[in-house]
């Protein structure tokens, strides 16, 4: 799932510079910049739940191997 808020996230800036440099109307601007803003609290959610499963599998299932990424 991470992919897929990533490239919300990604998708809602890029269009928010299009429409910023297009001189479209406030409403959709601030859209996009809400879209970017909530995907931020939803990427690290995503993020955290990832960690703590690789974290309950490892402990329920011992051949499975927890490795900190950086």
């Amino acid at each position: 799932m991470v992919p897929f808020a990533l490239g919300g996230i990604a998708a809602f800036a890029v269009v928010g510079v299009i429409l910023l440099l297009a001189d479209a109307p406030d409403d959709w601007q601030w859209t996009c910049l809400a879209g970017f803003l909530l995907g931020i609290p939803g990427l690290l959610t995503m993020l955290r739940h990832d960690a703590n499963r690789r974290r309950r599998r490892a402990l329920s299932h011992p051949e499975f191997k927890v490795t900190e990424q950086g």
